[in-house]
C-alpha cells in the first residue's frame, strides 16, 4: 500500500502528487505546478515544459537559497509566485498550482465557490482569496498572489487561470485542492439540475463538534488472518475510489463487517489516498481498537450492521454528481437503464443533520436501501461483498453522471412501469 508521502524525499512527494493531479484529469500535460521549500530553505519544483503525466523524481528542480539551479532542466515558469508565496507566508510549507476544470469554470466567470455547500470543506479550504489576472510567469502575478496570501489565504481562485493552494506540508494543500475543486464540480453539477443550496456556518460548527472516538479502547487486540485480509481489501477499494475520483483525500468511509456484529473500518482524520492496513480500527464488541480513531460515521455503520445482518460492506462517501443531487433536493431517478434499477431501485434522500449521532436516524439504519442521499454531506452505499457494493456506488455515480449531462439535451425519459415490473419479476423474485 502507500507510504505516508511526507516521509519521503520532497521529489518524491511532488511526482506523487502531480502524477494523481494528472491522472485524475485536473491538469494537463503543460499545466501546473507543483512545489516544496525544505528546512533549509530551498524549494523543490516541478520543471518547465516537461510532460506532467510521465514526471519523474530526476525530472524535479532545486532552488537552492541563493538562487542556484540544480537540476536538468528549467524550473517552472511560474517559480516567482511560489517563491513569492513563501516569502510571505512563512508557515506556508508546499504550493499547487494547476488549472482544474470546474475552478477554471468559476475563474473565467469571476466567482469564488461557495464551500459551505459540503460539510468538511470549509475547515479544509478555509476563506477563499480571489488575484486579479497578470501575466503569467510575471513578477506582477507573483505580487497580486503573495498580497492575497499575506491576508490570511491558504486558497487562491485565479482570475482567467486557475488556482492556488498552499499548505502546511503537500498533503495538507492537496486534501486543499481537492476539497475546493469539488465543491466547484458539485456547485456546477447541481446548477444543470436544480439550485444548489449551501449550509449555515451554525450548521457546520454543529457537524464539526459531534464527539469521535466515543466508543470506549480495547484492552487486547487479535489480528486473525480473515481480518487482515479485510483490511487489505478496504484500502484497495480506497484507494480505487481515490483513483476514480469517486472519494477526495479529506472524505470517505469504508468499512466491512468481521465476525458478527463486529467490523472493520477505515478512521478519521487521516488521508484517504495514503491509507495503509495499520490505519484502519477494529470494532469489536462496541469497542475500538486501542490508540487509533474510527471514522465519526463508525456509530452509523455499528446500527447499520446490527440491524441489518444481509449486509456485510459500507461505504460511505461524496462522488461529485450524485452530489449534485444531494446539494438540490433533486430527485435522482435511476430508471435510467435496466442495471442501474436492478442494482438500486430507488435512493431517497434524508435532511442534512439526521446522520448526527443524537438523532439516530431510523431512515438510515432500519431496512437501510443499497444507496441513500445525506443532503450536503455523503451517500451511503451498502452490500454484501465490499466489491459488490463498490459497483454499486460506480452505477449510482454513473446514473446520475448520465441524468446531469442529458439534462441539456431534454427531458428524461425513464424505464416505464410496465418494463420495471419485467426487471422485477426476472431478477428479484
Amino acid at each position: 500500500m502507500s507510504k505516508k508521502i511526507n516521509l519521503e524525499h520532497p521529489r518524491d512527494q511532488i511526482t506523487t502528487i502531480i502524477s494523481r493531479i494528472y491522472k485524475r484529469g485536473m491538469t494537463t500535460t503543460s499545466g501546473g505546478n507543483i512545489s516544496i521549500i525544505d528546512d533549509n530553505g530551498n524549494i523543490w519544483v516541478t520543471p518547465s515544459a516537461i510532460d506532467k503525466g510521465s514526471l519523474r523524481a530526476s525530472d524535479i528542480i532545486c532552488v537552492q537559497k541563493d538562487g542556484t539551479v540544480i537540476g536538468k532542466h528549467k524550473p517552472s515558469s511560474e517559480f516567482p509566485f511560489h517563491k513569492a508565496i513563501y516569502e510571505a507566508r512563512p508557515d506556508i510549507k508546499s504550493v499547487i498550482h494547476a488549472h482544474p476544470p470546474a475552478l477554471v469554470s468559476f475563474s473565467i466567470v469571476r466567482q469564488i465557490p461557495n464551500t459551505n455547500i459540503i460539510s468538511q470543506a470549509k475547515h479544509i479550504c478555509g476563506p477563499i482569496g480571489y488575484a486579479k489576472y497578470r501575466l503569467p510567469g510575471s513578477e506582477d502575478l507573483g505580487d497580486v498572489i503573495a498580497d492575497e496570501f499575506k491576508k490570511g489565504y491558504k486558497a487562491i481562485i485565479m482570475e482567467n487561470h486557475g488556482t492556488v493552494l498552499g499548505g502546511s506540508d503537500l498533503t495538507d494543500a492537496f486534501e486543499r485542492f481537492e476539497a475546493l475543486e469539488f465543491c466547484a464540480s458539485t456547485i456546477l453539477y447541481g446548477s444543470q439540475i436544480g439550485t444548489p443550496k449551501y449550509l449555515t456556518d451554525e450548521q457546520i460548527e454543529e457537524f464539526e463538534a459531534q464527539a469521535t472516538g466515543v466508543l470506549p479502547e480495547m484492552e487486547s487486540v487479535h489480528y486473525p488472518s480473515d481480518e487482515v485480509e479485510k483490511r487489505l481489501e478496504i484500502c484497495k477499494i480506497v484507494q480505487r475510489s481515490c483513483q476514480q475520483g469517486l472519494m477526495i483525500s479529506s472524505y470517505g468511509t469504508v468499512s466491512m463487517r468481521w465476525n458478527k456484529n463486529d467490523f472493520l473500518i477505515t478512521p478519521t482524520g487521516s488521508n484517504r489516498w495514503d491509507l495503509n492496513i495499520h490505519d484502519i480500527v477494529q470494532i469489536k464488541d462496541g469497542k475500538r481498537e486501542a490508540d487509533k480513531t474510527p471514522s465519526r460515521a463508525a456509530w452509523i455503520h455499528q446500527e447499520i450492521y446490527n440491524r441489518n445482518p444481509d449486509v456485510n460492506s459500507i461505504i460511505m462517501t461524496q462522488s461529485p454528481y450524485l452530489m449534485a443531487f444531494g446539494v438540490t433536493g433533486e430527485y435522482l431517478n435511476v430508471r435510467t437503464i435496466p442495471e442501474s434499477w436492478i442494482f438500486l431501485q430507488d435512493i431517497n434522500v434524508v435532511k442534512y443533520g439526521d446522520h448526527f449521532r443524537k438523532n439516530n436516524n431510523s431512515t438510515i439504519v432500519d431496512n437501510c436501501a443499497t444507496a441513500l442521499i445525506i443532503e450536503n454531506d455523503s451517500v451511503i452505499i451498502t452490500g454484501d461483498k465490499l466489491l459488490q457494493t463498490f459497483d454499486y456506488l460506480e452505477v449510482a455515480e454513473f446514473s446520475a453522471k448520465s441524468i446531469v449531462l442529458g439534462n441539456s439535451l431534454g427531458q428524461m425519459v425513464p424505464i416505464n412501469d410496465d418494463q420495471v415490473e419485467d426487471l422485477r419479476k426476472k431478477f428479484l423474485s
